[in-house]
């Protein structure tokens, strides 16, 4: 087994135009969780994604009710400053919901030998969700952290939870905390 890491969508747009959002205020507090976890990956060298929503002006998914961000090439495109970040780490565009669609998120990951994925990040109903569900559909485990996610609402984290923790998927999507992963999946590795 050798998981990866992606945390999705902690970008500068989110949290700079929005502090006071619940999604932001809910993301800020995992953040130390999140950056202990990437120390983690990369003492036993393993990856550290950071996938990120990089839209081009006009994109389509504007049409509908989402409005204009993380514009390619824009500071607010960019993972925020208090996620800790190495030149290891791997940063990953995206111009929709999943970090694998039209990327080559895939093709890393089986090149780096990479079997599982650990997901974190926002928004834990939508970017965070849509991963998961793609690394199942191309045969990768998936554990999902349910304490690393936020959703806009409280209800759509915790409808998103208690749904896929009783899924049909189960075990190849795994609901767990942060520190379950640790001791069932890093801990294992140190051994």
């Amino acid at each position: 087994m050798k998981p990866a890491l992606i945390i999705v969508d902690m970008l500068k747009d989110t949290f700079d135009k929005h502090p006071d959002a619940f999604i932001t205020k809910e993301a800020l507090k995992f953040v130390p969780t999140l950056n202990r976890l990437s120390a983690m990956f990369r003492g036993r060298e393993l990856p550290v994604i950071f996938s990120c929503d990089s839209f081009l002006p006009g994109d389509f998914i504007f049409k509908g009710k989402m409005k204009p961000h993380s514009i390619r090439g824009t500071d607010g495109a960019t993972v925020i400053d208090e996620l800790e970040r190495q030149p290891s780490d791997i940063v990953l565009p995206k111009r929709r919901f999943s970090a694998f669609f039209k990327t080559d998120l895939d093709q890393t990951l089986r090149t780096l030998g990479c079997d599982t994925i650990a997901v974190a990040g926002i928004a834990t109903h939508i970017c965070v969700l849509t991963t998961a569900l793609d690394a199942v559909s191309l045969d990768f485990n998936v554990v999902l952290l349910k304490d690393c996610c936020a959703a806009h609402k409280p209800e759509y984290h915790t409808g998103t939870i208690r749904t896929y923790v009783k899924s049909p998927l189960y075990p190849l999507i795994k609901i767990i905390s942060s520190a379950a992963f640790i001791d069932e999946y890093l801990k294992a590795l140190s051994e």
